[in-house]
């Protein structure tokens, strides 16, 4: 039986390696594995030690493997006196291995929406995959056309 967590700081090496998974099975990386794992295991360790981050895992018990995870941060914006909602979160890196899909992916989101829930977080953003947003879609989420962007320096293929 899968059982959806919060994700602790011991837990980073394996999450940065579920993110290398998610990303480079998208996309050629630019970057070693290994390399990767060990600076993304750092950020993810900081990121949850500090609680700028929240994530949640799914795993068959307590120290079995995990197989999938979903992160959200909160966004607080600057208070105004008008009533407008002024607590966003983003949302990324909904992963779970393949060999785990079947709903993992559902309950997983459902945790996040859950907590976003509790701390009264009035909208929550993502960037889905095309192959996601059906899912997204399924939970409530919405397109919507009032986000613009700027982007910043030169071009990359690593955004």
């Amino acid at each position: 039986m899968i059982a959806i967590r919060s994700a602790v700081a011991s837990d980073a090496a394996r999450l940065a390696a579920l993110r290398w998974d998610f990303r480079a099975g998208r996309a050629p990386a630019i970057e070693p594995r290994e390399a990767f794992v060990a600076r993304c295991a750092d950020w993810m360790q900081r990121a949850l030690d500090t609680s700028t981050w929240c994530s949640w895992v799914a795993a068959e018990a307590p120290g079995q493997d995990i197989v999938g995870h979903v992160w959200l941060h909160v966004l607080a914006k600057i208070p105004n006196p008008v009533g407008e909602p002024d607590r966003h979160a983003y949302l990324s890196n909904l992963f779970v291995l393949p060999s785990a899909r079947g709903g993992i992916g559902s309950r997983l989101l459902e945790a996040a929406l859950a907590w976003s829930a509790e701390q009264q977080i009035d909208r929550i953003v993502l960037w889905p995959s095309p192959r996601s947003v059906r899912l997204y879609e399924r939970h409530g989420f919405a397109r919507v056309g009032d986000v613009m962007e700027l982007r910043c320096g030169p071009p990359s293929t690593t955004r």
